[in-house]
């Protein structure tokens, strides 16, 4: 009787960690479990910018002279490829971006319907958890900067507590004070809270202000560049530049934010593209300038740590520029905050809608149009961390899933190439589907064991001759893309189309879990420990309340006003 039971449960909980989310391919109407839907303000100038808020913040005024420090003038060959990496999982977005109904969800949304409940909830929880701890690390880093820019005052100087905006001395190894960040957190929140228009308007003018402070300094810095202090262009060789890559990818994943603001873009068909692409060319374009001007000022070797940009201009008597650069820091910081908290928010109405966490989470303002207890929620969560962790000491663990959770997007684009009816239920499935189903996705599964092979060897292998075993994992690799491209359909899709199906979704695999690969250990143990708690939390709760195909109140998009369209 007893192991009747425990087969039954067993048996349950495998029916509902496999169901799919059918889809509607209607992109006016957005099904909710209560509340009023999202409105429709985003344009495609809107949601570049917002991509570029969220990509660039402190990372172009201090992670270009980190990697600088390994790379040399390099490094800009490391944010080149870097940027390639990012244009191809940028290429698997704005297919799914386009295809799909225009609701919250995003990676999540994507995986969902590509795959099954338990992998979706799995890749909301480890992209989430990069986003709680990356929003605390940006506030407390934000409140230490305006804390340096108000020492410019003289009274000020030397006056301000450390437990303000520093942090104060750390308890039992990672308690540290900070008041201003959570402060910081809460006035962001109030602005999210009162609609995607404020919160727009704040975006649009801190990233302008960004932007043209970059600008400026790539123009000023370039009189000064000396062209001798690029040789030798990559002094420790290019695996330093590939290394650099590494470090480079994680200032340029702004994009999912764009994806994410689905539900509030006017015409996210082919809005969400322009937004995705457009977003990553201008920063990478920015990158590399910084790049190029910050080695060419000062040989690498000399480059600080901390703001590695700001003391180049102060080596060559341009104070002011110095000023300017802080000035960008704090506008980048808030930008890439508040980009993150609106994100957060958006996926945790997601969860809400589909039953995987507390309906109160599904919730719209019924007059702001704003999931205002979501909001809160993520602002809370991001306010105790702020103003009690040192959360870079967590800053390691960080991005593990973001890389993770865009190999999936990609395998996502391979998969629904399968499946053409999104939004169609299947009455009969048949045995030869369910078979080359599961060829392919085990073709998927060899590319990423290959490319985590592959950064494994790369990453501990010393002897220059052992670098041939390299050549295994890659042309295994190889050959599954081929097996995927013999059954891949050839399709019309609306909207945009990724290139090269599967060729460049394998890549996009390949090159993630080879990143993947490159970081921490402690970074592998948190993908394991959380994959095990996401697990349980699923298991005990999401299985019995999540019903993708719920009938709900069908809501009629709420429309930009006619004058803002235009």
């Amino acid at each position: 009787m007893r192991d009747s039971s425990r087969s039954s449960i067993f048996s349950q909980f495998c029916s509902s960690a496999l169901r799919t989310k059918p889809l509607s391919n209607s992109s006016d109407v957005v099904r909710i479990n209560s509340g009023e839907g999202l409105i429709r303000r985003l344009g495609p100038f809107d949601l570049i910018l917002l991509g570029i808020g969220a990509s660039i913040g402190a990372g172009i005024f201090v992670v270009t002279g980190t990697v600088a420090r390994d790379a040399g003038p390099g490094v800009t060959v490391s944010f080149m490829l870097a940027g390639a990496s990012c244009v191809l999982n940028a290429l698997c977005y704005a297919e799914l971006a386009s295809r799909f109904p225009a609701v919250v969800g995003g990676a999540y949304l994507y995986t969902y319907t590509a795959f099954n409940e338990l992998t979706a909830f799995l890749v909301f929880t480890q992209m989430m958890l990069d986003y709680h701890i990356g929003a605390a690390s940006i506030a407390r880093s934000l409140a230490s900067y305006i804390v340096n820019i108000l020492e410019l005052i003289p009274f000020l100087k030397n006056n301000i507590p450390n437990w303000v905006g520093h942090g104060s001395k750390e308890i039992f190894g990672f308690v540290s004070i900070n008041v201003l960040a959570p402060v910081l957190l809460v006035l962001l929140t109030l602005i999210l809270c009162r609609g995607v228009g404020e919160s727009s308007l704040v975006n649009t003018i801190m990233t302008t202000t960004k932007i043209v402070i970059v600008v400026v300094v790539i123009i000023v810095g370039a009189f000064e560049v000396d062209d001798s202090n690029w040789s030798p262009f990559a002094p420790n060789g290019f695996k330093s530049m590939l290394t650099g890559a590494t470090v480079a990818f994680f200032a340029y994943v702004g994009f999912d934010a764009v994806a994410n603001s689905a539900e509030e873009s006017k015409r996210p068909q082919r809005d969400l593209p322009i937004g995705i692409i457009g977003s990553l060319v201008v920063c990478i374009a920015l990158y590399i300038g910084v790049c190029l001007v910050i080695t060419g000022m000062v040989p690498y070797k000399f480059l600080g740590e901390e703001a590695p940009l700001a003391e180049a201009f102060k080596t060559k008597g341009l104070h002011f520029v110095s000023v300017l650069i802080s000035v960008g820091a704090v506008a980048g910081l808030t930008t890439t905050l508040l980009v993150g908290l609106y994100v957060q928010s958006r996926l945790y109405l997601g969860l809400g809608r589909d039953g995987l966490l507390p309906t109160i989470f599904a919730r719209v303002h019924p007059t702001r149009h704003t999931p205002i207890q979501s909001q809160i929620w993520v602002g809370f969560i991001a306010c105790v961390l702020a103003g009690l962790l040192n959360v870079h000491l967590l800053s390691h663990v960080l991005s593990v899933g973001s890389l993770a959770g865009y190999s999936v997007v990609a395998a996502c684009v391979i998969t629904l190439r399968w499946k053409d009816n999104i939004g169609s239920e299947m009455t009969q499935v048949s045995a030869t589907y369910i078979s080359h189903r599961l060829e392919g996705i085990i073709c998927i599964i060899v590319i990423a064991c290959c490319g985590f092979t592959a950064g494994i060897l790369f990453r501990y292998v010393v002897s220059p001759f052992a670098y041939i075993f390299l050549i295994i994992p890659i042309i295994i690799a190889i050959l599954a893309t081929a097996a995927l491209r013999f059954r891949q359909e050839q399709m019309d899709l609306p909207g945009f189309s990724c290139p090269w199906v599967p060729m460049v979704p394998a890549l996009c695999i390949f090159v993630n879990i080879f990143l993947f690969a490159q970081l921490h250990y402690e970074a592998w143990v948190r993908f394991i420990v959380l994959s095990i708690v996401a697990v349980g939390v699923y298991a005990f709760y999401g299985q019995y309340h999540a019903n993708p195909t719920v009938d709900r109140e069908v809501v009629t998009y709420h429309k930009a006003p006619e004058e803002e369209a235009l």
